[in-house]
Protein backbone atom coordinates (compact mmCIF):
# COMPACT_ATOMS: atom_id res chain seq x y z
CA UNK A 1 0.00 0.00 0.00
CA UNK A 2 0.93 3.10 -0.46
CA UNK A 3 2.42 5.73 2.06
CA UNK A 4 1.38 9.42 2.74
CA UNK A 5 3.41 11.73 0.83
CA UNK A 6 5.73 15.21 1.08
CA UNK A 7 2.03 16.65 -0.72
CA UNK A 8 0.22 16.13 2.54
CA UNK A 9 2.16 18.31 4.86
CA UNK A 10 3.24 21.03 2.14
CA UNK A 11 2.98 24.39 3.96
CA UNK A 12 3.05 22.78 8.23
CA UNK A 13 6.82 23.88 8.19
CA UNK A 14 6.94 22.56 12.14
CA UNK A 15 5.27 21.94 15.12
CA UNK A 16 5.34 25.87 16.53
CA UNK A 17 4.79 27.28 13.45
CA UNK A 18 2.09 24.36 12.51
CA UNK A 19 -0.24 26.56 14.34
CA UNK A 20 -0.15 29.82 12.78
CA UNK A 21 0.58 28.04 9.28
CA UNK A 22 -1.81 26.71 6.70
CA UNK A 23 -3.35 23.17 7.03
CA UNK A 24 -2.24 21.11 5.10
CA UNK A 25 -3.33 20.63 1.74
CA UNK A 26 -5.22 17.94 -1.02
CA UNK A 27 -4.59 14.81 -0.04
CA UNK A 28 -2.27 13.17 -2.80
CA UNK A 29 -3.86 11.29 -5.54
CA UNK A 30 -2.22 7.84 -4.60
CA UNK A 31 -4.02 8.35 -0.66
CA UNK A 32 -7.01 9.07 -2.24
CA UNK A 33 -7.02 5.81 -4.86
CA UNK A 34 -5.66 3.91 -1.89
CA UNK A 35 -8.42 5.20 0.66
CA UNK A 36 -11.22 4.11 -1.71
CA UNK A 37 -9.85 0.71 -2.69
CA UNK A 38 -9.96 -0.16 1.26
CA UNK A 39 -13.17 1.04 1.73
CA UNK A 40 -14.45 -1.30 -1.35
CA UNK A 41 -12.94 -4.30 0.11
CA UNK A 42 -15.06 -3.55 3.81
CA UNK A 43 -17.85 -2.96 1.42
CA UNK A 44 -17.46 -6.62 -0.22
CA UNK A 45 -16.74 -8.49 3.38
CA UNK A 46 -18.88 -6.53 5.72
CA UNK A 47 -19.30 -8.16 9.30
CA UNK A 48 -21.66 -8.25 11.66
CA UNK A 49 -21.45 -6.49 14.92
CA UNK A 50 -18.66 -8.43 17.21
CA UNK A 51 -17.88 -10.33 14.70
CA UNK A 52 -15.68 -7.93 12.86
CA UNK A 53 -12.25 -10.30 12.85
CA UNK A 54 -11.36 -9.74 9.13
CA UNK A 55 -11.80 -5.81 9.25
CA UNK A 56 -9.91 -5.18 12.57
CA UNK A 57 -7.21 -7.42 11.20
CA UNK A 58 -6.65 -5.33 7.84
CA UNK A 59 -6.97 -2.11 9.97
CA UNK A 60 -4.26 -3.20 12.31
CA UNK A 61 -2.16 -3.97 9.39
CA UNK A 62 -2.01 -0.93 7.69
CA UNK A 63 -1.54 1.46 10.83
CA UNK A 64 1.05 -1.26 11.61
CA UNK A 65 2.89 -0.38 8.33
CA UNK A 66 2.36 3.59 9.23
CA UNK A 67 4.75 2.35 12.22
CA UNK A 68 1.68 2.73 14.59
CA UNK A 69 1.15 0.38 17.55
CA UNK A 70 -2.54 0.12 17.59
CA UNK A 71 -4.33 -2.43 20.08
CA UNK A 72 -7.09 -4.20 19.72
CA UNK A 73 -10.01 -3.88 22.10
CA UNK A 74 -10.50 -6.98 24.93
CA UNK A 75 -13.66 -7.90 23.33
CA UNK A 76 -11.32 -9.16 20.50
CA UNK A 77 -12.72 -7.15 17.76
CA UNK A 78 -12.28 -2.93 16.93
CA UNK A 79 -9.17 -1.11 18.38
CA UNK A 80 -7.73 2.09 18.99
CA UNK A 81 -4.53 3.80 17.96
CA UNK A 82 -2.54 6.98 19.55
CA UNK A 83 -0.87 8.92 17.01
CA UNK A 84 2.03 11.41 19.01
CA UNK A 85 2.31 9.78 22.17
CA UNK A 86 5.51 7.62 23.16
CA UNK A 87 6.04 4.04 22.27
CA UNK A 88 4.01 1.84 24.69
CA UNK A 89 6.90 -0.01 25.30
CA UNK A 90 7.60 3.57 27.12
CA UNK A 91 4.36 3.39 28.87
CA UNK A 92 2.96 1.37 32.08
CA UNK A 93 1.61 -1.12 29.52
CA UNK A 94 0.36 -2.26 25.68
CA UNK A 95 -2.83 -3.30 26.42
CA UNK A 96 -5.99 -0.78 25.94
CA UNK A 97 -6.78 -0.09 29.55
CA UNK A 98 -3.46 -1.14 30.98
CA UNK A 99 -1.47 1.90 32.50
CA UNK A 100 -1.77 5.58 32.99
CA UNK A 101 -1.30 8.20 30.45
CA UNK A 102 1.92 10.21 30.20
CA UNK A 103 0.49 12.94 27.69
CA UNK A 104 -0.32 15.89 29.84
CA UNK A 105 -3.03 17.81 27.49
CA UNK A 106 -6.27 15.41 26.73
CA UNK A 107 -6.43 13.79 23.52
CA UNK A 108 -8.68 14.45 20.73
CA UNK A 109 -10.28 11.66 19.42
CA UNK A 110 -11.56 10.29 16.02
CA UNK A 111 -14.49 7.90 16.60
CA UNK A 112 -15.43 4.98 13.66
CA UNK A 113 -18.12 2.08 13.64
CA UNK A 114 -17.15 -0.53 11.90
CA UNK A 115 -19.74 -3.10 11.70
CA UNK A 116 -22.58 -3.88 9.12
CA UNK A 117 -25.82 -4.78 9.12
CA UNK A 118 -27.89 -8.37 8.93
CA UNK A 119 -29.44 -7.11 5.26
CA UNK A 120 -29.20 -7.96 1.61
CA UNK A 121 -26.79 -6.01 -0.93
CA UNK A 122 -29.06 -5.67 -3.85
CA UNK A 123 -27.15 -2.76 -5.94
CA UNK A 124 -26.37 -3.88 -9.03
CA UNK A 125 -23.13 -3.06 -11.96
CA UNK A 126 -20.86 -2.44 -9.02
CA UNK A 127 -17.79 -4.09 -8.80
CA UNK A 128 -17.69 -4.02 -4.53
CA UNK A 129 -20.98 -5.44 -4.24
CA UNK A 130 -20.95 -7.15 -1.14
CA UNK A 131 -19.90 -10.94 -1.27
CA UNK A 132 -21.33 -12.24 1.81
CA UNK A 133 -25.27 -13.47 1.83
CA UNK A 134 -27.36 -11.28 3.68
CA UNK A 135 -24.66 -8.46 5.15
CA UNK A 136 -23.94 -5.25 3.80
CA UNK A 137 -22.20 -2.18 4.62
CA UNK A 138 -26.09 -0.12 4.19
CA UNK A 139 -25.43 2.16 7.14
CA UNK A 140 -22.21 3.67 5.71
CA UNK A 141 -19.59 2.24 8.17
CA UNK A 142 -17.18 1.16 5.45
CA UNK A 143 -17.01 5.05 4.99
CA UNK A 144 -16.40 6.26 8.64
CA UNK A 145 -13.82 3.69 9.08
CA UNK A 146 -12.08 4.62 6.07
CA UNK A 147 -12.60 7.94 6.25
CA UNK A 148 -10.49 7.31 10.19
CA UNK A 149 -8.10 5.37 8.85
CA UNK A 150 -7.06 8.27 6.19
CA UNK A 151 -7.20 10.90 8.48
CA UNK A 152 -4.80 8.95 10.87
CA UNK A 153 -2.33 8.55 8.10
CA UNK A 154 -2.18 12.02 7.61
CA UNK A 155 -1.58 12.79 10.71
CA UNK A 156 0.83 9.51 11.36
CA UNK A 157 2.83 11.42 9.03
CA UNK A 158 2.98 14.74 10.27
CA UNK A 159 3.98 13.30 13.79
CA UNK A 160 6.96 11.61 12.27
CA UNK A 161 7.94 15.53 10.96
CA UNK A 162 7.23 16.73 14.53
CA UNK A 163 4.39 18.76 13.01
CA UNK A 164 1.45 17.33 14.66
CA UNK A 165 1.19 19.94 18.12
CA UNK A 166 -1.02 17.35 20.47
CA UNK A 167 -1.69 13.77 20.20
CA UNK A 168 -4.33 11.99 18.65
CA UNK A 169 -6.25 8.78 18.94
CA UNK A 170 -8.25 6.63 16.47
CA UNK A 171 -11.11 4.80 17.94
CA UNK A 172 -12.58 1.73 15.60
CA UNK A 173 -15.22 0.48 17.22
CA UNK A 174 -17.15 -2.66 16.87
CA UNK A 175 -20.94 -3.28 16.78
CA UNK A 176 -22.86 -0.04 16.57
CA UNK A 177 -25.46 -1.90 15.18
CA UNK A 178 -26.23 -4.18 18.58
CA UNK A 179 -28.14 -2.63 21.24
CA UNK A 180 -26.39 -0.61 23.50
CA UNK A 181 -23.38 -0.55 20.95
CA UNK A 182 -20.42 -1.61 20.87
CA UNK A 183 -19.04 1.75 22.23
CA UNK A 184 -19.67 0.47 26.03
CA UNK A 185 -17.71 -2.53 24.93
CA UNK A 186 -14.85 0.26 23.73
CA UNK A 187 -15.34 2.36 26.67
CA UNK A 188 -15.02 -0.23 28.91
CA UNK A 189 -11.75 -1.08 27.52
CA UNK A 190 -10.21 2.26 27.94
CA UNK A 191 -10.88 3.61 24.96
CA UNK A 192 -11.57 7.40 26.69
CA UNK A 193 -8.77 7.01 28.82
CA UNK A 194 -6.81 9.99 28.04
CA UNK A 195 -9.52 11.73 26.31
CA UNK A 196 -10.82 15.19 26.48
CA UNK A 197 -12.85 15.46 23.34
CA UNK A 198 -14.12 13.14 20.74
CA UNK A 199 -15.54 13.56 17.21
CA UNK A 200 -16.88 11.31 14.65
CA UNK A 201 -19.25 11.43 11.56
CA UNK A 202 -22.48 9.81 9.83
CA UNK A 203 -22.69 9.53 6.56
CA UNK A 204 -26.20 11.09 5.14
CA UNK A 205 -28.21 10.26 1.97
CA UNK A 206 -29.33 13.90 1.98
CA UNK A 207 -26.22 16.12 1.67
CA UNK A 208 -24.34 16.18 -1.32
CA UNK A 209 -20.55 14.88 -1.38
CA UNK A 210 -18.31 17.75 -0.28
CA UNK A 211 -20.17 18.93 2.57
CA UNK A 212 -21.42 18.33 5.75
CA UNK A 213 -24.16 18.85 8.03
CA UNK A 214 -23.99 20.30 11.52
CA UNK A 215 -25.94 21.49 14.85
CA UNK A 216 -25.47 22.38 17.81
CA UNK A 217 -27.56 20.36 21.23
CA UNK A 218 -29.17 16.77 20.09
CA UNK A 219 -28.29 15.50 16.64
CA UNK A 220 -29.97 12.16 16.71
CA UNK A 221 -32.78 10.53 18.88
CA UNK A 222 -32.54 8.04 22.00
CA UNK A 223 -33.35 4.64 20.64
CA UNK A 224 -34.48 1.66 23.07
CA UNK A 225 -36.49 -1.04 22.46
CA UNK A 226 -39.86 -2.54 24.20
CA UNK A 227 -40.95 -6.38 24.56
CA UNK A 228 -44.24 -6.21 26.43
CA UNK A 229 -46.19 -9.41 27.25
CA UNK A 230 -49.58 -10.17 28.04
CA UNK A 231 -50.86 -13.48 29.95
CA UNK A 232 -54.77 -14.57 30.59
CA UNK A 233 -56.83 -17.72 31.05
CA UNK A 234 -57.96 -18.03 27.28
CA UNK A 235 -61.31 -19.28 26.47
CA UNK A 236 -63.99 -19.32 24.14
CA UNK A 237 -64.86 -16.25 22.44
CA UNK A 238 -68.71 -17.12 23.10
CA UNK A 239 -67.73 -16.46 26.41
CA UNK A 240 -65.20 -12.91 26.33
CA UNK A 241 -66.81 -12.15 29.39
CA UNK A 242 -66.18 -15.15 31.52
CA UNK A 243 -61.98 -14.95 30.67
CA UNK A 244 -59.31 -12.30 29.62
CA UNK A 245 -60.14 -11.11 26.45
CA UNK A 246 -56.55 -10.93 25.37
CA UNK A 247 -56.40 -10.21 21.88
CA UNK A 248 -58.65 -6.79 22.79
CA UNK A 249 -56.38 -6.08 25.67
CA UNK A 250 -53.16 -6.71 23.21
CA UNK A 251 -54.84 -4.43 20.69
CA UNK A 252 -55.86 -1.44 23.62
CA UNK A 253 -51.68 -1.86 24.66
CA UNK A 254 -50.88 -1.33 21.04
CA UNK A 255 -52.90 1.87 20.78
CA UNK A 256 -53.90 3.27 24.20
CA UNK A 257 -49.72 3.30 25.32
CA UNK A 258 -48.52 5.37 22.90
CA UNK A 259 -51.36 8.06 23.34
CA UNK A 260 -50.73 8.13 26.68
CA UNK A 261 -47.12 8.24 26.71
CA UNK A 262 -47.66 11.23 24.49
CA UNK A 263 -50.10 12.75 26.81
CA UNK A 264 -47.69 12.31 30.03
CA UNK A 265 -44.63 13.55 28.71
CA UNK A 266 -44.04 17.00 27.23
CA UNK A 267 -44.58 17.32 23.97
CA UNK A 268 -41.19 19.21 23.37
CA UNK A 269 -39.15 15.91 24.14
CA UNK A 270 -40.29 14.07 21.07
CA UNK A 271 -41.10 10.64 23.36
CA UNK A 272 -42.52 8.34 20.73
CA UNK A 273 -43.53 4.38 21.19
CA UNK A 274 -43.87 2.44 18.09
CA UNK A 275 -45.32 -0.89 17.84
CA UNK A 276 -43.00 -3.12 15.33
CA UNK A 277 -44.28 -6.77 16.21
CA UNK A 278 -47.58 -7.79 17.62
CA UNK A 279 -48.69 -11.72 17.71
CA UNK A 280 -51.35 -13.86 19.78
CA UNK A 281 -53.47 -16.47 18.87
CA UNK A 282 -54.26 -19.77 16.70
CA UNK A 283 -57.70 -19.90 15.90
CA UNK A 284 -60.75 -17.56 15.03
CA UNK A 285 -63.13 -19.00 17.78
CA UNK A 286 -60.40 -18.98 20.71
CA UNK A 287 -59.04 -16.69 23.06
CA UNK A 288 -55.78 -16.77 23.62
CA UNK A 289 -53.59 -17.11 26.82
CA UNK A 290 -50.80 -15.36 25.27
CA UNK A 291 -49.61 -11.90 23.56
CA UNK A 292 -47.04 -10.26 22.40
CA UNK A 293 -46.00 -6.79 21.16
CA UNK A 294 -42.56 -5.21 20.51
CA UNK A 295 -41.55 -1.99 19.26
CA UNK A 296 -39.24 0.82 19.85
CA UNK A 297 -39.10 3.64 22.53
CA UNK A 298 -37.71 6.93 20.54
CA UNK A 299 -37.42 10.37 22.29
CA UNK A 300 -35.32 13.87 21.05
CA UNK A 301 -34.71 15.12 24.75
CA UNK A 302 -32.18 13.56 26.92
CA UNK A 303 -34.04 14.31 30.19
CA UNK A 304 -37.33 12.85 28.71
CA UNK A 305 -35.41 9.80 27.98
CA UNK A 306 -33.79 8.91 31.59
CA UNK A 307 -37.74 9.50 32.16
CA UNK A 308 -38.86 7.28 29.64
CA UNK A 309 -38.96 3.62 31.67
CA UNK A 310 -41.22 4.90 34.42
CA UNK A 311 -43.59 6.47 32.32
CA UNK A 312 -43.63 3.91 29.69
CA UNK A 313 -43.97 0.62 32.46
CA UNK A 314 -46.75 3.00 34.14
CA UNK A 315 -48.75 3.12 31.43
CA UNK A 316 -48.63 -0.23 29.99
CA UNK A 317 -49.41 -1.56 33.52
CA UNK A 318 -52.36 1.01 33.46
CA UNK A 319 -54.25 -0.42 30.05
CA UNK A 320 -53.51 -4.22 31.24
CA UNK A 321 -54.85 -4.01 34.53
CA UNK A 322 -58.42 -2.26 33.26
CA UNK A 323 -58.64 -5.48 30.91
CA UNK A 324 -57.73 -8.27 34.11
CA UNK A 325 -54.60 -9.28 31.83
CA UNK A 326 -51.23 -10.36 33.34
CA UNK A 327 -48.14 -7.50 32.26
CA UNK A 328 -44.08 -8.35 32.15
CA UNK A 329 -42.25 -5.95 30.45
CA UNK A 330 -39.00 -5.98 29.35
CA UNK A 331 -37.67 -2.49 28.55
CA UNK A 332 -33.99 -2.83 26.99
CA UNK A 333 -32.15 0.30 27.12
CA UNK A 334 -30.57 1.62 23.38
CA UNK A 335 -28.89 5.00 23.38
CA UNK A 336 -29.47 8.41 24.31
CA UNK A 337 -29.81 10.92 22.05
CA UNK A 338 -26.23 12.06 20.41
CA UNK A 339 -25.82 15.91 22.07
CA UNK A 340 -23.36 18.03 20.40
CA UNK A 341 -20.86 20.26 22.45
CA UNK A 342 -21.45 23.55 20.85
CA UNK A 343 -17.67 24.71 21.20
CA UNK A 344 -16.66 21.29 19.73
CA UNK A 345 -19.93 21.59 16.62
CA UNK A 346 -18.07 24.70 16.16
CA UNK A 347 -14.64 23.30 16.17
CA UNK A 348 -16.20 21.10 13.28
CA UNK A 349 -17.79 23.74 11.57
CA UNK A 350 -14.38 25.95 11.27
CA UNK A 351 -12.39 23.08 10.26
CA UNK A 352 -14.52 22.01 7.35
CA UNK A 353 -14.69 25.82 5.97
CA UNK A 354 -10.85 26.46 6.49
CA UNK A 355 -10.64 23.16 3.95
CA UNK A 356 -13.53 23.91 1.71
CA UNK A 357 -14.89 27.08 2.31
CA UNK A 358 -18.62 28.24 3.85
CA UNK A 359 -20.82 26.73 1.10
CA UNK A 360 -19.27 23.22 2.39
CA UNK A 361 -21.41 23.40 5.64
CA UNK A 362 -25.22 23.54 6.25
CA UNK A 363 -27.62 23.18 9.36
CA UNK A 364 -29.03 19.72 9.72
CA UNK A 365 -32.37 18.73 11.69
CA UNK A 366 -32.50 16.58 14.40
CA UNK A 367 -32.80 13.14 13.52
CA UNK A 368 -35.16 10.16 15.04
CA UNK A 369 -32.28 7.68 14.67
CA UNK A 370 -30.19 6.56 17.33
CA UNK A 371 -26.91 6.33 17.48
CA UNK A 372 -24.09 4.95 20.11
CA UNK A 373 -21.66 8.04 19.75
CA UNK A 374 -23.89 9.07 22.29
CA UNK A 375 -22.21 6.73 25.17
CA UNK A 376 -19.14 8.29 24.85
CA UNK A 377 -20.60 11.71 25.47
CA UNK A 378 -21.94 10.77 28.75
CA UNK A 379 -18.08 10.68 29.36
CA UNK A 380 -16.46 13.53 27.53
CA UNK A 381 -17.51 16.35 25.72
CA UNK A 382 -18.06 15.85 21.69
CA UNK A 383 -19.76 16.51 18.41
CA UNK A 384 -20.97 14.56 15.52
CA UNK A 385 -21.19 16.00 12.14
CA UNK A 386 -23.38 14.57 9.12
CA UNK A 387 -21.22 13.73 6.26
CA UNK A 388 -22.67 13.97 2.75
CA UNK A 389 -22.55 11.17 0.61
CA UNK A 390 -25.15 12.12 -2.09
CA UNK A 391 -23.92 12.59 -5.64
CA UNK A 392 -23.86 16.35 -6.43
CA UNK A 393 -27.43 17.37 -8.32
CA UNK A 394 -29.10 13.59 -7.69
CA UNK A 395 -32.53 14.17 -7.36
CA UNK A 396 -33.31 10.71 -5.25
CA UNK A 397 -30.79 9.89 -2.39
CA UNK A 398 -30.31 6.11 -1.47
CA UNK A 399 -31.70 5.85 2.37
CA UNK A 400 -29.39 4.62 4.75
CA UNK A 401 -30.53 0.69 6.14
CA UNK A 402 -31.50 0.14 2.51
CA UNK A 403 -30.00 -2.88 0.26
CA UNK A 404 -29.31 -0.44 -2.21
CA UNK A 405 -27.52 2.41 -0.33
CA UNK A 406 -24.45 3.77 -1.88
CA UNK A 407 -22.07 6.62 -1.50
CA UNK A 408 -20.26 9.16 -3.96
CA UNK A 409 -16.46 8.15 -2.91
CA UNK A 410 -15.29 11.58 -3.27
CA UNK A 411 -17.05 11.54 0.63
CA UNK A 412 -13.89 9.82 1.89
CA UNK A 413 -11.65 12.89 0.82
CA UNK A 414 -14.09 15.08 2.59
CA UNK A 415 -13.65 13.47 5.46
CA UNK A 416 -10.54 12.82 5.81
CA UNK A 417 -9.73 16.52 5.04
CA UNK A 418 -12.68 17.49 8.00
CA UNK A 419 -11.28 15.22 10.65
CA UNK A 420 -7.08 16.20 9.87
CA UNK A 421 -7.79 20.13 10.29
CA UNK A 422 -9.53 19.46 13.30
CA UNK A 423 -7.10 17.97 14.84
CA UNK A 424 -4.73 20.53 13.85
CA UNK A 425 -6.84 23.41 14.66
CA UNK A 426 -8.04 22.02 18.24
CA UNK A 427 -4.21 22.36 18.81
CA UNK A 428 -4.81 25.96 18.31
CA UNK A 429 -7.60 26.04 21.22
Amino acid sequence: MSSVSEEVSDGVPGAESALAAPLPGALPEALRAELVAFRRDLHMHPELGHQEFRTTAALKARLEEAGLEPRVLATGTGLICDIGVPPAGDRDGDRVGAGRSTVPRPMLALRADIDALPIPDTKLGVPYRSTVPDRAHACGHDVHTTVVLGAGLVLAELAKKGQLPFPVRLIFQPAEEVLPGGATDAIESGALEGVGRIIAVHCDPRVDAGRIGLRHGPITSACDRLEVSLDGPGGHTARPHLTTDLVTAAARVATEVPALVARRADARSGLVVAWGRIETGHAPNVIPQHAELSGTVRCLDLRAWRDAPDLVHGAVQEVADLYRAKSEINYIRGVPPVVNDATISDLLRDAMIERRGLHSVEDTEQSLGGEDFSWYLEHVPGAMARLGVRHPGERAARDLHQGDFDVDETAITAGVELFTAAALLDAMR
